[in-house]
């Protein structure tokens, strides 16, 4: 059995473990960073939940790394996984190509490519949004001098960073939190632009297919209508 059959059997074996190890991880991460008043025992359960999340995370790698046989090529060639190992809070973006992979294996019909661009990136938006709006609430609500203070403050910030506004009354001042906002910006200039991109070519395919409908055919006993004739015009005398 060669070893790309074997990656494809293991990825399909703990898609849906890592989906929900996801979603652990920023539930965990959610209460962690939110949940100020929370006995010292949950706290460290939350942190053991993600801890263990990320555990998971890296053995997935480890084990995709060895069934590929490219050894350190891996790396290179799978940079996006490498940097959501490292960067674990982009790992819930997953989910989105779970739910692609078992509507396709249940036979359900899916959207047309443009839809599911439009809607995956949405999903993709939202998700990044939610965990970008706790790494910098984490990061800013105790800093000195900081402006974003509140979860409402964070996430106010955040939409207005992924739709590359930047409306400026709130700004973060830490390091950490610049970091993050670059990579939002980053993101949310990728998923603009695959939205405005996939609206497009549906347009133009949808204008096209207009375009080149033929004329409709004459009905029953209906005489097809004469081209008009060319009418010369007289000599002038």
């Amino acid at each position: 059995m060669d070893s790309d059959s074997r990656t494809t059997r293991w990825e399909h074996r703990v898609e849906v473990p890592l989906a929900v190890a996801s979603m652990l991880f920023l539930t965990a991460y959610a209460i962690h960073v939110l949940a100020h008043g929370l006995p010292e025992a949950w706290r460290d359960l939350c942190l053991a939940v993600t801890l263990a999340s990320w555990g998971m995370f890296a053995v997935d790698y480890a084990v995709r790394w060895r069934l590929s046989g490219q050894g350190h090529r891996f790396v290179r060639t799978h940079w996006l996984d490498t940097v959501v190992l490292i960067l674990p809070l982009l790992r819930p973006v997953r989910v989105v190509k779970v739910y692609e992979a078992v509507q396709r294996r249940q036979g359900r019909p899916r959207l047309s490519l443009h839809a599911r661009v439009i809607t995956y990136a949405g999903l993709s938006v939202a998700l990044l949004g939610f965990a970008g709006a706790l790494a910098v609430y984490q990061q800013e609500h105790a800093a000195p001098g900081a402006t974003i203070r509140t979860f409402g403050d964070s996430v106010w910030w955040t939409c207005s960073t992924l739709a590359t506004v930047g409306y400026g009354d709130v700004t973060p001042v830490t390091a950490a939190g610049r970091v993050i906002a670059v990579g939002l910006m980053a993101c949310g200039l990728a998923l603009l632009g695959a939205v405005t991109g996939s609206f497009s070519a549906w347009l133009l395919q949808v204008f096209s297919s207009e375009d080149e409908r033929p004329a409709a055919a004459p009905a029953p006993g209906e005489r097809p209508a004469a081209p008009p004739a060319n009418r010369e015009r007289p000599p002038e005398s």
